[in-house]
């Protein structure tokens, strides 16, 4: 892997609206050892989720992401397809306990584990996606699945095979195509147990001080003057705040709250011949309602890949993570692959994170909006005009965005000895949810020699 251009510098850009701050950060790389004779080329980069990611289990964030970056290397140089390299560290991704996707995920109001996956191919534009599934250790490994038994054509009688399949539809299909079951008590870690007993009694004790609030209000409309009450969670009188925000209101996502995690786990891969493929995976957020869908089972807002095409001269795939509903409302994915076709691929993630996303029209009730993407843009291009030969490489642009507090990414080349892994976070001062950190690089892939 050649390094094209390497850029260290943190820099406050401006906006359009007052309360968000844009800061660019690119990471400046090292060059690496010229390409391998006979040795395939390709790249890929993960996420560990946007979110919040404690100093304490930083290590860890940062090996999952390693491992996947390396499981799907090893499928790359192996020959294998982009959407075959990008499931692979998935599975690696959704088999960590500190992930929020398959093993470990976390629990809804009943206490079960549903998720959500999906995947889609560039070069075949087909598509893959599970929602609410529960009993499959692997959500991504059915959507996969799934978008591999769409490209085989109609079924019998000229049905259209399924692309998108929810719930107990979705396990028995899974099942029927030779995919094995998980029973519930192996997919429930000790860490997802805790974190859901911690997260009921903080809505037990929300639910007691709303209760409260209503009996306070109710008292006041009937002019009962010099009656007290107390909350029955806290042994105080109960704040009155309108429209239930601010006061004693209890917050499951809050920053230092690093059991509600927001976390969803994603991957981008472009292979030897320059095929995109994108993926994403997620246990949800915590004490969802049952049956609930987020933005990672669903088309265009929780992945993208497209090859390049009559219309689009840069081959690109996206991944999300976040707050499912804001990225539902937005449609993320598709919007960053959409503004990537532009010359300047720093500038047109950035515009589509503040204008798209924090500042998007369909979001102007949120207080605050909690997101992140992982993007890959990557052509054709001739070789260095100082150089004489003319092997074909392919220039890979990289790059990750949140305004949540912090994410954690990894990245890696076909002709890298090991992965790169980076946490990176809002700088001091910035407020999750009104603020963009973007960070990335730039590389030259060379195809290898005959």
């Amino acid at each position: 892997m050649i390094m094209e251009k390497g850029i260290s510098s943190v820099e406050v850009l401006p906006s359009e609206s007052s309360q968000v701050t844009a800061v660019k950060l690119v990471v400046k790389e090292p060059e690496t050892k010229q390409t391998q004779r006979g040795k395939r080329v390709g790249f890929v980069l993960v996420h560990a989720g946007a979110g919040y990611h404690s100093e304490s289990k930083a290590k860890e964030y940062k090996h999952v992401c390693k491992r996947a970056c390396q499981k799907a290397i090893e499928k790359l140089q192996a020959g294998a397809l982009a959407t075959d390299a990008v499931t692979a560290a998935l599975i690696e991704l959704e088999d960590s306990p500190f992930t929020n996707a398959g093993l470990g995920s976390n629990l809804n109001l009943l206490g079960e584990i549903e998720c959500d996956a999906s995947i889609m191919d560039g070069k075949s534009l087909n598509f893959g996606a599970v929602g609410a599934l529960s009993g499959i250790k692997n959500p991504v490994s059915v959507a996969n699945r799934l978008l591999c038994e769409g490209q085989k054509g109609k079924l019998s009688a000229g049905r259209i095979p399924p692309c998108f399949l929810v719930g107990e539809g979705a396990y028995r299909w899974a099942v029927d195509h030779g995919i094995p079951a998980c029973p519930p008590g192996i997919m429930a870690t000790r860490f997802s147990l805790a974190a859901f007993k911690r997260n009921k009694r903080k809505l037990e004790l929300a639910e007691k001080v709303e209760t409260d609030l209503i009996q306070l209000k109710k008292r006041r409309q009937s002019n009962e003057k010099g009656s007290r009450i107390m909350c029955s969670a806290c042994g105080r009188p109960p704040k009155a705040t309108g429209g239930g925000k601010g006061g004693d209101q209890i917050e499951l996502y809050s920053p230092e709250n690093d059991s509600g995690t927001l976390d969803t786990v994603g991957a981008v891969v472009v292979d030897q011949e320059g095929n995109v493929a994108a993926a994403v995976s997620s246990g949800g957020l915590a004490l969802k309602h049952p049956g609930r869908v987020g933005q990672a089972a669903l088309y265009g807002c929780g992945c993208w890949a497209e090859n390049t095409g009559a219309h689009t001269p840069y081959s690109t795939a996206v991944s999300t993570s976040g707050c499912g509903e804001h990225l539902v409302r937005t449609i993320l994915a598709r919007e960053c692959s959409c503004a990537l076709q532009t010359e300047d691929a720093h500038q047109a993630l950035l515009e589509t994170m503040q204008n798209k996303f924090i500042g998007s029209p369909f979001l102007a009730s949120e207080d605050g909006v909690l997101g992140g993407v992982i993007v890959l843009r990557s052509c054709r291009c001739s070789a260095e005009p100082e150089s004489s030969q003319e092997k074909p490489t392919l220039l890979v642009e990289f790059l990750w965005s949140h305004t949540t507090e912090s994410m954690c990414v990894g990245y890696m080349s076909a002709q890298d000895g090991k992965a790169k892994t980076h946490i990176s976070r809002l700088p001091p001062g910035a407020v999750a949810g009104q603020s963009v950190a973007i960070e990335g690089g730039v590389c030259r892939l060379e195809s290898p020699e005959s």
